[in-house]
């Protein structure tokens, strides 16, 4: 198989990369080199920016593929490039969505790929229904070959999964458990969360790549695995060999007091519970399954991290702010026992 990808380095998609380069595949990787280092021996780079039109399409002269897939496409306007460029250069495009498109709230926490795309909280997830509905129109109109994939929530080994955390990424969250400082917690921490590893998540991405069956498809590739946010929590903590201490805050709370995206990111996805009904990719890749247990992935995060000071990013912001909402909690049930 001849393949192209659009990115190629990040979190869902090293680990296909790796993955098909195992397997033998002629495997092309279209991005501007910031983490080509790590990538193993065998992918062939073709070095420049996407957004540059006119000398990507001067790069990909002479050049056609089995599978072209875009890891990096947030906005339809991204797509209509796409289009321009690979029409004529590939049997089957595929566009890397996010299940955080579906219905928001859910009228049946059991997600197919039936379930209504409609997510009022995040722009986000509204601008990837406006790329798929572009897409399945070029399909429909002009039998471009298209397959939707949404991931939910994927990790590796470079990133602990948490539902809270800052800009700086999700480091700071295990610092304060290993300092013996409380951590936050969306909600009540029950409503049910579908983590996917990396290693996982190719397997299934890979199955329907060069699929027949995946032409004009909108496949969801999750775990088949439920756990509640407090299990995550509890977790990291165990990993980390500490006790976890959680203050639970609600999500709009967060939202309200915050600069970040909590809207979109926890009202908008991580507050709601979703369970994933994979038949469909099933069916379609027979051999799928998902063996990588969650708590057993976060051992494996947490090992890696601690070994690796360079993915130890602090954030002495996010820090701070956890403290303060912490500590506004406890002032405001204070003040109504006294």
């Amino acid at each position: 198989m001849k393949a192209l990808f659009i990115g190629g380095t990040g979190t869902i998609s090293s680990a296909i990369t790796r993955q098909l380069l195992e397997q033998g595949c002629e495997l092309y990787l279209l991005n501007r080199g910031n983490r080509n280092e790590t990538l193993p021996p065998g992918a062939k780079i073709i070095q420049a920016d996407i957004r540059d039109e006119a000398r990507v399409a001067e790069l990909l002269e002479g050049l056609s593929f089995d599978v072209v897939a875009d890891f990096i496409a947030f906005e339809p306007a991204q797509l209509e490039r796409d289009y321009r460029l690979f029409k004529d250069k590939t049997r089957q495009f595929i566009f890397i969505s996010s299940a955080s498109a579906y219905q928001t709230p859910l009228s049946d926490y059991r997600i197919t790929e039936g379930t209504p795309l409609s997510n009022p909280y995040w722009a986000y997830s509204r601008n990837k229904i406006a790329c798929e509905d572009y897409l399945l129109k070029q399909y429909r109109e002009e039998g471009f070959p298209i397959t939707i994939v949404r991931p939910s929530h994927t990790y590796d080994e470079r990133t602990i999964p948490l539902g809270v955390h800052g800009r700086k990424g999700t480091w700071q969250v295990a610092r304060r458990m290993l300092a013996d400082k409380p951590v936050i917690i969306h909600g009540d921490g029950t409503s049910l969360w579908t983590m996917t590893h990396n290693r996982d998540f190719a397997k299934g991405f890979i199955g329907l790549m060069g699929n027949i069956h995946a032409i004009g498809e909108s496949v969801h590739i999750t775990s088949d695995e439920s756990v509640t946010w407090n299990q995550i929590y509890e977790a990291i903590a165990a990993a980390l060999g500490v006790k976890l201490q959680a203050v639970h805050v609600a999500s709009e709370f967060l939202d309200a007091c915050s600069t970040e995206d909590y809207r979109g990111g926890l009202l908008g996805d991580k507050a709601n519970t979703v369970v994933f009904d994979n038949a469909k990719l099933k069916r379609l890749v027979p051999d799928f399954v998902a063996t990588t247990r969650l708590d057993q992935g976060i051992r494996e995060t947490i090992a890696y991290i601690l070994a690796h000071p360079e993915h130890q990013t602090e954030d002495p912001e996010f820090d701070r702010w956890c403290d303060k909402v912490i500590e506004a909690l406890d002032q405001a049930r204070k003040s109504i026992l006294a």
